[in-house]
């Protein structure tokens, strides 16, 4: 015999979507008033990770496809056939917030940019290339909310053993394309960590709005 329980994700991800803004606020706060332990470690994690101004063409090329997929156009790219399929199926509520989540995640994140100010690394064949700001990552950010979204929409389906194999997978992509860009020089650790943060936090609102008011269930047995 089975029951159905009700279930609502709502105040976890919320809570979620809390912590996340909690630590881009605490780093930027942190970068704007030159927290001294803070800018040290940014600087010494940039130092450390860079690929340095003289590497080999071929691994300019590497660390090129490993930053490729927090790029908007590589976001778009993916979700665009996908709200396509939303909407052709009925999932118009599903399809709205995903296309809020995937479309404002840069411009909110360029806003940061500029509320924070932060120039990008000094080197050469790195951030100093740059004209843009650092603070946070927008590459960051965007393939955070990318594999938030496709986990948010996949999870419904996906068995025990696929959700664990999704969220491995996507928390690996996630910290590959953060890294390759401290390896290139044109971010410093918090950028990168407040990027994470803000594109999870921000999907994770939108979703949890977008999708107010649905229902899901889950069967147990009784």
């Amino acid at each position: 015999m089975t029951t159905a329980q009700r279930v609502h994700p709502m105040g976890s991800r919320l809570a979620a979507a809390g912590t996340c803004a909690l630590v881009v606020v605490l780093l930027g706060a942190g970068v704007a008033g030159g927290w001294g332990p803070q800018l040290r470690l940014d600087d010494a994690v940039s130092v450390a990770l860079y690929a340095g101004d003289d590497r080999s063409r071929a691994v300019s090329v590497l660390l090129e496809v490993l930053t490729a997929p927090g790029y908007t156009v590589a976001r778009l790219l993916v979700f665009a056939p996908v709200v396509v399929w939303l909407v052709r199926v009925g999932r118009r509520r599903d399809a709205v917030w995903v296309t809020v989540a995937v479309v404002g995640v840069g411009p909110l994140n360029s806003g940061l940019k500029e509320l924070v100010g932060r120039v990008r690394p000094d080197f050469p064949g790195g951030g100093a290339g740059y004209d843009s700001l650092s603070f946070p990552s927008g590459h960051s950010s965007g393939i955070a909310c990318l594999v938030v979204t496709a986990l948010l929409l996949a999870w419904p389906v996906l068995s025990g053993a696929g959700r664990r194999w999704a969220a491995v997978a996507g928390l690996a992509l996630v910290v590959v394309v953060g890294l390759s860009r401290i390896w290139l020089g044109v971010h410093y650790l918090s950028d990168v960590v407040a990027g994470w943060a803000f594109g999870a936090g921000w999907t994770l609102l939108v979703a949890t709005i977008g999708q107010r008011g649905g229902e899901r269930v889950r069967w147990t047995r009784a």
